[in-house]
């Protein structure tokens, strides 16, 4: 006979929520709940919420660095341009509620991972059977790159993954399956990243993260953001590099273009630009070494300009 399953208590279910003390979270946003919580066991959401069970939600992810939260206003920015797309209701006071909670989880450096859904009542895919837009921001430690990833590079190759069209490509939802995949064939390949192409073999982007090069003669050329995201890191990282007098003498122009393979493979240098990793150089592509297979010049210069901006630069938040 099969055993039958047991239909538990609500204290059984409040003693099962403490089996996994090792979560790193150090606090969480609801307005479900309405307010902030610092125990990771109770960092939940509602089953029948839709970011859950259709992926109807927006997300964004900002950093702190030694006590500052760096361009969050940037971020908000364009998590209002992803929720205005798709017709999704923000809150008014996003910007408090990430300095606030950032605060109660008592991280210096750490993620703030926003998450604004359609809201928990149903099932289906109607968006306007839902209760109403939640928010949640969940605080986690910062975990970039190891060191010697800076100093040697990291591996890409070109992604078997399907590039995201049009409209899809420039929201960023909780839609995030391609992105996953892309993921999980980095690591089944042992590279650290994989690029999306177009049926042209036009290079997009990583699965979370922009690629962009450096060609022979110096310029600095990212991928149009009709067909991906608009890179906080990466718009930021243009900026300086027309802004900054000792990136000016390196770069000899900063503009967007078609990369392919070829592209990378003839590239001066190659690199990823990201929240968690900021500027890191890529020095392999698909098996072949690009430039001088090690850090370039640039990339390191790249690098340390966003340190500094992060530190002392305009976009920064003390908190």
């Amino acid at each position: 006979m099969r055993n039958m399953l047991k239909t538990l208590k609500t204290e059984e279910v409040l003693q099962a929520l403490n089996r996994h003390p090792a979560r790193k979270y150090a606090a969480m946003y609801s307005s479900w709940y309405g307010g902030i919580v610092t125990d990771p066991n109770l960092m939940m959401i509602p089953i029948d919420d839709h970011g859950f069970h259709r992926g109807d939600a927006v997300f964004e992810a900002a950093k702190a660095v030694n006590g500052k939260i760096y361009a969050l206003d940037r971020h908000l920015d364009r998590m209002h341009v992803s929720a205005s797309k798709i017709g999704l209701k923000m809150p008014g006071d996003l910007r408090e509620i990430a300095i606030e909670t950032t605060k109660a989880a008592g991280l210096k450096d750490c993620i703030l991972r926003y998450y604004v859904s359609r809201g928990p009542g149903g099932f289906t895919t109607n968006p306007y059977e839902t209760q109403g837009s939640q928010t949640y921001l969940v605080i986690t430690p910062l975990t970039p790159p190891a060191p010697a990833k800076y100093e040697n590079g990291v591996s890409a190759k070109t992604s078997a993954i399907k590039i995201k069209e049009g409209f899809f490509s420039t929201v960023k939802s909780c839609n995030y399956l391609p992105n996953v995949l892309m993921k999980k064939e980095a690591i089944d390949a042992g590279v650290d990243f994989t690029v999306s192409v177009d049926d042209e073999g036009v290079i997009a982007e990583g699965s979370t993260e922009n690629f962009a090069i450096i060609s022979k003669d110096g310029r600095f050329v990212v991928p149009s953001f009709e067909r991906t995201l608009r890179g906080i890191t990466l718009i930021r990282m243009m900026e300086l590099a027309l802004e900054k007098p000792e990136l000016r003498k390196l770069v000899t122009a900063v503009e967007h273009g078609a990369i392919r393979q070829k592209d990378v493979l003839e590239a001066r240098e190659a690199m990823f630009l990201g929240t968690t990793l900021d500027c890191i150089p890529c020095t392999s592509f698909d098996g072949k070494p690009i430039g001088s297979g090690k850090r370039g010049q640039i990339a390191a210069a790249f690098q340390k300009a966003l340190l500094e901006d992060i530190e002392s630069g305009p976009l920064s938040i003390s908190i």
